[in-house]
């Protein structure tokens, strides 16, 4: 048995991570459904998504419909309120230093199968007519915003969360920000394929209802929605940058 939540897990918010899963494994063992007693941390998010084992974990909208969506089921969705965007929707800040772009800006991406950091900036960067120019993977949402920050690249798309998270704890420059891209379902909760989503969904709903509200609100998680694969799958998928 396997369960994480990789993408806003940071040390700061350790102890309320923590907490969350918790509170969801108990409401899983409650309904009979074995889960492991503590988050895995030391394993590469995508052994953990392709693991036979898998009970719960966060993953990407991208990776979910260009590899996953044959080999886990969607739990549900969590809504982070995010300015702009409707329930269990995420989008991208585009950052530039003094909001000036060359014909063809230096892109800085976290990774190619990123819904927020790639296929988000390309669709904003295709509604402009703008030309992508080199491209750095600088392998975090964190690195790419230095990158802009520093020079070393003239654009990126952070997820939105992130992005509060790097406001609030590392000191990001809100200056940076030039635009939010269009929202699309944000970052589903998944078992694997062949697990029945319905219990742990159910198991989900019942954890956050228990947990203190000064711990979803330290998370920034307002609560989840269901929404359907097809909708995921409909979001074009880039291509490699």
């Amino acid at each position: 048995m396997i369960a994480a939540l990789p993408m806003y897990d940071r040390p700061e918010l350790r102890a309320e991570t923590d907490a969350l899963w918790a509170a969801i494994r108990d409401a899983l063992r409650r309904r009979g459904i074995d889960a492991p007693e503590a988050l895995t941390r030391d394993r590469d998010p995508w052994a953990v998504w392709t693991d036979p084992g898998l009970v719960f974990a966060q993953t990407c909208g991208l990776p979910f419909r260009a590899r996953l969506h044959g080999t886990v089921s969607l739990v549900a969705t969590p809504d982070f309120a995010l300015p702009g965007c409707p329930a269990g929707h995420y989008n991208s800040v585009v950052l530039a230093r003094d909001g000036r772009l060359p014909p063809r800006p230096r892109l800085a991406v976290n990774d190619p199968l990123s819904q927020s950091g790639w296929a988000a900036l390309h669709a904003w960067m295709g509604g402009r007519g703008i030309a992508p120019g080199p491209v750095t993977l600088t392998g975090s949402h964190a690195a790419s915003a230095r990158a802009v920050a520093t020079g070393a690249a003239d654009l990126a798309a952070i997820d939105a969360q992130t992005w509060r998270l790097l406001l609030r704890f590392d000191g990001a420059d809100a200056g940076l920000e030039i635009d939010r891209t269009a929202p699309t379902p944000a970052l589903p909760y998944v078992t694997a394929a062949t697990r029945d989503p319905g219990p742990i969904r159910a198991a989900l709903a019942e954890a956050l209802a228990a947990l203190p509200p000064a711990t979803l609100s330290a998370l920034g998680l307002r609560g989840v929605v269901e929404i359907g694969a097809d909708a995921y799958r409909a979001v074009p998928i880039p291509p490699n940058p």
